[in-house]
């Protein structure tokens, strides 16, 4: 596994999207330092980029991936190798380099502006770790859906459905389930529904950790007083890990199934 996860990022490490990829990050914490003085409010800005766009570049990455190199997978499937060790290689070689340009790109500008001398370092340390937990968990799901699909266009139109819900419909259905109910007790259903989609549950750690719950609405108190102290953080962490182990998971298995 460990040959082929160092030749995929390789392969990847080469591929000009990986530098387009990098390079954009680059310019953004560039052009944020430059118009903000203040290192909190650039990370404010980079949470509502990172949120949307990392999720949607892990999904178009991993499904792109998975088919163009379809037909070097199944050389490699007629080797003495094991089917998860090729998948999983291939999934982590993907995940990691697209960490990797993240975490580099925003880094670099942020650690020369003078990140290790401000006090914003732990809320800017929070929104790469949770940029990575979003990088891993939605490069999972492509892999998913593109082993469940063997038409690349079905393949990518479910894989941008799938961003799109967990982005942008989720958040509706959410809303309107809490306005119908406004009467009962919400705070529990709040958690849950918070905790069961990755991108909220790292908007909201974000937003905690910058004390700002007040842009969360008249749920904010009860986030506050959940995922503010140290027990929510762990469990709201634990959740993301989940949310990486279940599809890693379930590549091994429907990797193992799949007639190729």
């Amino acid at each position: 596994m460990l040959k082929i996860l160092k030749y995929s990022f390789y392969d990847l490490m080469r591929s000009r999207w990986s530098y387009v990829y990098f390079a954009f990050y680059l310019l953004l914490g560039i052009v944020l330092l430059f118009l903000n003085n203040d290192l909190s409010k650039a990370v404010i800005t980079l949470m509502n980029v990172i949120i949307v766009l990392v999720p949607l570049i892990g999904t178009i990455f991993g499904v792109m991936y998975y088919y163009n190199s379809k037909e070097f997978t199944e050389l490699l499937l007629a080797q003495p190798l094991k089917r998860s060790s090729i998948f999983l290689g291939q999934y982590l070689g993907v995940a990691i380099s697209l960490s990797m340009s993240l975490v580099l790109g925003l880094g670099i500008p942020f650690v020369f502006y003078g990140l290790f001398e401000s006090s914003a370092i732990w809320d800017f340390s929070l929104l790469l770790i949770t940029g990575t937990f979003l990088t891993l968990i939605f490069t999972a799901l492509a892999f998913n859906i593109a082993l469940s699909n063997e038409n690349k266009i079905k393949g990518f139109g479910y894989a941008i459905l799938l961003w799109l819900f967990f982005a942008v419909i989720y958040d509706g259905l959410f809303l309107m389930t809490l306005i119908l109910f406004e009467d009962y007790p919400l705070d529990k259903l709040s958690l849950i529904g918070t905790m069961i989609n990755p991108i909220d549950l790292s908007r909201t750690l974000i937003l905690l950790k910058l004390d700002i719950s007040a842009l969360l609405g008249y749920t904010g108190a009860v986030f506050k007083q959940f995922f503010g102290t140290s027990f929510g953080f762990i469990i709201s962490f634990i959740m993301l890990t989940v949310w990486v182990i279940l599809p890693v998971l379930r590549i091994v298995f429907k990797s193992k199934k799949k007639d190729f």
